[in-house]
């Protein structure tokens, strides 16, 4: 198969989609993780490919697994996916002996063993992690659009709970919006916001309804943050629901493309699943009338808090 060399870039142009049987292992395997991360911090390919300073196309070949990425464009696309150049090529779990043990105990066990593994590291090093401990805080994870903050208004109300829109906190620190703290000082510092909010959140309200950032899950601490202290659901909605919803809140940039936003919608919510799925409940908010849906969730949290329904 042939192919050039772009000098500018470092990656491998040719043919956009090989065979499987022609692909590198490990081209395709980084590809795999390039996807991977993109769907998980939110971001569309244009998006990331702007961030990193590579061409959207050759982003594209890398995530294919046929782009032979130089390692400088490596450093700038970990860059902007917030990771290390060792998570993006392989793993930490490959930076030490004990590391290497660790995930060989590790490798082949199930999720359900994984997450008895996870609160039991919490409780050795004190960090929480588990479902048992906790305060009366309620937080609401799942992407935007799937009704946390209506819900969350509704169920801090029959509660008599106070209800905290993390959003709000966020740009009550930083003294902007979410979107200018992103576009001054970077998804970074606004990962930064997020979790100092987050921590005076749980430290000011023992008992609370928290309505969280979709983004939330992508920053591995935080989100261990959250499962430690807090009670929490998942909101989950089908992808034209959430889009609706969105728009009915007065967003209309999907409009302008709406079949790519639908893509890198359903991208980002199949890169998150698995995270939001950490939940202790999940309520699909599609299945039924806001209602009826409200009436679950109350006895669902009402439950798990211990509470009469």
């Amino acid at each position: 198969m042939s192919s050039t060399i772009s000098p500018l870039s470092g990656l491998t142009t040719g043919p956009s989609e090989p065979t499987p049987q022609e692909k590198n292992p490990f081209l395709a395997a980084l590809g795999e993780r390039v996807r991977a991360l993109r769907s998980r911090r939110g971001m569309t390919r244009k998006a990331l490919a702007l961030a990193a300073d590579v061409s959207e196309r050759h982003l594209a070949n890398l995530e294919y697994g046929v782009g032979n990425a130089s390692v400088l464009v490596l450093l700038q696309v970990a860059g902007a996916l917030q990771c290390s150049l060792g998570e993006l090529v392989s793993d930490v779990t490959s930076s030490s002996p004990e590391w290497l043990l660790i995930r060989e105990l590790l490798g082949q066990r199930d999720e359900a063993t994984l997450q008895r593994v996870r609160v039991m590291i919490g409780e050795l090093l004190g960090t929480g992690g588990g479902q048992t401990g906790k305060g009366s805080c309620v937080a609401l994870v799942g992407l935007r659009g799937a009704g946390k903050s209506t819900l969350g208004q509704m169920l801090a109300e029959d509660l008599d709970f106070p209800f905290v829109e993390l959003r709000r906190e966020i740009e009550k620190f930083a003294g902007c919006s979410v979107s200018e703290i992103q576009a001054l000082y970077g998804i970074n510092a606004y990962r930064r916001y997020e979790r100092r909010a987050l921590e005076e959140a749980i430290q000011i309200y023992p008992e609370a309804v928290i309505a969280v950032p979709g983004g939330l899950v992508s920053d591995a601490g935080t989100f261990n943050q959250l499962l430690s202290h807090c009670s929490t659901v998942w909101l989950q909605a089908d992808p034209e629901d959430h889009m609706k919803r969105v728009m009915a809140q007065g967003d209309l940039r999907p409009m302008a493309a709406s079949q790519e936003a639908m893509a890198d919608l359903k991208g980002i919510l199949a890169g998150r699943a698995a995270f939001y799925a950490k939940a202790q409940l999940r309520i699909d908010t599609s299945a039924q009338p806001l209602a009826a849906t409200f009436l679950i969730l109350r006895e669902q949290v009402r439950r798990l808090l211990q509470l009469p329904t």
